[in-house]
């Protein structure tokens, strides 16, 4: 998820053609190329239906290389992004780093054809995690305690983490972590269970794992601090073609982001993920009713 943020590519692979003027209550919801999105798409679309939008899907469209193009052509009116990736995605230069920083330099970077809602509190980031046998062992809170263990330290990760300024660079950079290309392993699942089992299993000290994923708790993990926002933040915010805004939309957009923390979002994960193997549309169903947010919005 975090690596689809790199590149910027203008085609649009869903073929153009859409219509951006017209009925602002018309949307058609797209979503990435994983789990989580789709689940938080279907989430935005429901909560949207319930206040009488009338809303078409496509889902699993891929990176932003794909729906940014189709965003702005309007094949797609509406899809769930994070705002680091974003960020950087639009603005390759960008230095910002802390949640505020963040919201501000993107408002920035988006230009006249997309717009936000407000972010969600609720994001879904890197983490360099470890497993509570080594958090007790080495009294470890924060990245930065694991850095007088770097010698000791072989961590599991995509491959690019080896090289991108928030991987191995940046963790040397903020906090000291030298992890030593002998003791770094590539595993490329994006932080899923061959990641997991490298880490449980003991052939890792420590693990690039996305704050969202229900293995965190399934398997008592622990995530170490990061003061410094060598991650950025990535909270889940709502990114729309700039001619469908309305105050009817913002109004839904933002009551919905308002209700996904990260413990809601780890939750539709498990539901999605886990050994329930839920749908993710039936999870955002279950979802957004449960939240209230299956009736229009006073």
């Amino acid at each position: 998820m975090t690596l689809s943020a790199c590149g910027g590519g203008k085609s649009n692979p869903l073929g153009g053609g859409g219509s951006c003027g017209g009925d602002t209550n018309k949307l058609t919801v797209g979503s990435a190329n994983f789990p989580e999105s789709e689940t938080v798409a279907d989430v935005y679309a429901e909560a949207l239906r319930a206040n009488g939008f009338g809303i078409d899907t496509k889902l699993n469209i891929g990176s932003r290389e794909a729906y940014v193009p189709a965003l702005k052509d309007c094949s797609i009116s509406l899809i769930p992004d994070y705002t680091g990736n974003l960020l950087q995605y639009l603005d390759k230069s960008s230095t910002a780093t802390g949640p505020d920083e963040v919201n501000t330099a993107l408002t920035k970077a988006l230009g006249d054809q997309l717009a936000v809602g407000t972010p969600a509190p609720g994001e879904d980031s890197d983490a360099v995690v470890v497993t509570k046998a080594t958090a007790d062992k080495w009294n470890l809170k924060s990245i930065a305690d694991l850095a007088p263990h770097s010698s000791e330290v072989k961590l599991a990760a995509p491959a690019e983490f080896s090289e991108r300024p928030g991987g191995l660079p940046g963790l040397k950079k903020n906090y000291g972590l030298d992890i030593s290309s002998s003791n770094f392993v590539p595993i490329a699942d994006g932080g899923g269970p061959a990641t997991v089992k490298a880490l449980t299993d003991g052939q890792v000290t420590a693990a690039d794992i996305f704050t969202t994923s229900p293995a965190i708790a399934q398997n008592n993990l622990v995530v170490l601090a990061d003061p410094k926002h060598n991650f950025p933040p990535q909270n889940v915010v709502p990114l729309y073609n700039s001619g469908k805004k309305s105050d009817k939309l913002t109004k839904v957009l933002n009551a919905v982001s308002a209700k996904l923390t990260t413990a809601e979002l780890i939750s539709l994960n498990t539901a999605v993920s886990g050994s329930a193997k839920t749908e993710p549309a039936a999870a955002a169903k279950q979802w957004v009713t449960a939240q209230g947010l299956d009736k229009p919005i006073s």
